[in-house]
């Protein structure tokens, strides 16, 4: 007999400060960083007996050494979850936690799972992006993809030649303009409750604490941008100012039905409705989230203006921008990134998704004059995901 689907809803998130690659965490264990938001969630919802979980979805880009080895199930083990939870890995590189999200919570709405955790962890300090990777040779002799789909920043600098109205100026302006969000948002203490302190140990200073990311430069000028060189091509347009920074950290979120999360005392922030990945030219690749919002969107039955607040990952900013002209949204859209992105406070690769979600839920919170709001973000070798998410304190829900 068919089934009918449960609704999925997101309990609660939390992560790691970002770090810088060779920062803070250069002493400090990838996986480490994934029992840490493990065991928070775990702290923080204390309804919910360690057995009721059914699985653990963790992601990883670089899938070797302390972030290898099946990384879901042994950071479930070393976090103190009972042996009979299994666990996973995930890789869909920057999309990682993204598809661990939506690759559980179908398994709740299937009704294969009740409790999940999904999570993503990235220690680029560590593990540098490329390490250890052998390219098939075919790719480039048979020209499947452009050589420069291999390096990020190129496709950056690619998005720019094929929407040259994105200048290098207005890059930096946008920049700039996370940076001044993310500050802001620290000073409203949006951004602390989400964070998990991390001890962290170095050979200088011996041991710390770290509660607050690394990335930032909150007095960061258009001007100070302007002066950067173009690493990826001379007189080109993409350089460290306007692109997300090579960073450590991890996420975790707890997923569950809707029914189960009300069952165990658990208080929904996000509700599930749609999700959507896409493939794009892999020279290209930031062009992903805008054929993933268009996707996830008509299945929505749902349009932008639908979308009260938007969490797209800021990988470089021409990718934002891009994504901004085709929907006709302005750059200072308030709905955009109004806790600030990655630019400022980092993007470990494959833990970014759940970063997008738990701030979008923080926002939620705050705006219950808003019904849906949209996580998205550009993946390597070409793809993009999207996932529509509904405001459980909507004002008009009643």
């Amino acid at each position: 007999m068919p089934r009918e689907l449960r609704d999925v809803v997101f309990v609660d998130g939390v992560r790691t400060p970002f770090g810088k690659a060779g920062g803070m965490y250069a002493e400090t264990r990838a996986d480490d960083l994934v029992i840490k938001c493990i065991r928070e969630l775990l702290r923080r919802n204390a309804s919910l007996p360690a057995e009721r979980i059914d699985d653990v979805a963790i992601a990883a880009t670089t899938q070797t050494g302390d972030q290898g080895l099946t990384i879901g199930r042994t950071a479930a083990l070393l976090a103190g979850l009972p042996k009979t939870v299994p666990g996973f890995a995930v890789d869909r590189m920057c999309a990682g936690a993204m598809t661990a999200v939506t690759t559980t919570a179908s398994g709740i709405a299937f009704g294969a799972y009740d409790v999940v955790i999904a999570g993503g962890v990235e220690h680029m300090g560590h593990h540098p992006m490329g390490e250890g990777v052998d390219p098939n040779p075919r790719i480039i002799s048979e020209k499947l993809v452009d050589p420069s789909a291999l390096v990020m920043g190129q496709t950056a600098e690619n998005l720019h030649d094929r929407f040259p109205g994105i200048t290098k100026e207005r890059a930096d302006a946008y920049a700039a303009a996370s940076q001044r969000k993310l500050a802001k948002a620290y000073a409203d203490n949006a951004i602390q409750p989400d964070l998990v302190p991390i001890a962290t140990r170095s050979t200088e200073e011996g041991w710390g604490l770290a509660t607050v990311d690394e990335p930032p430069r909150p007095d960061t000028t258009v001007e100070a941008l302007a002066q950067l060189r173009t690493p990826f091509r001379p007189h080109g347009r993409v350089t460290a100012g306007n692109s997300a920074g090579l960073n450590d950290g991890a996420t975790a979120c707890l997923l569950s039905s809707e029914e189960v999360a009300k069952e165990l005392g658990l208080t929904p922030k996000m509700r599930l409705v749609a999700y959507s990945f896409v493939g794009v030219e892999p020279e290209v690749m930031g062009e992903g989230p805008i054929p993933a919002t268009e996707k996830v969107l008509a299945q929505a039955g749902l349009t932008m203006d639908d979308i009260g607040l938007i969490e797209i990952n800021e990988a470089f900013a021409v990718q934002v921008l891009a994504f901004c002209d085709h929907f006709g949204l302005r750059e200072d859209d308030p709905r955009l990134n109004p806790y600030g992105g990655a630019i400022a406070v980092g993007h470990p690769l494959a833990s970014s998704g759940v970063r997008l979600m738990l701030q979008l839920a923080r926002e939620f919170e705050d705006r219950p004059d808003v019904r849906y709001g949209l996580t998205t973000l550009c993946v390597g070798i070409g793809m993009g995901g999207s996932v529509v998410w509904e405001n459980p304190h909507w004002q008009g829900a009643a």
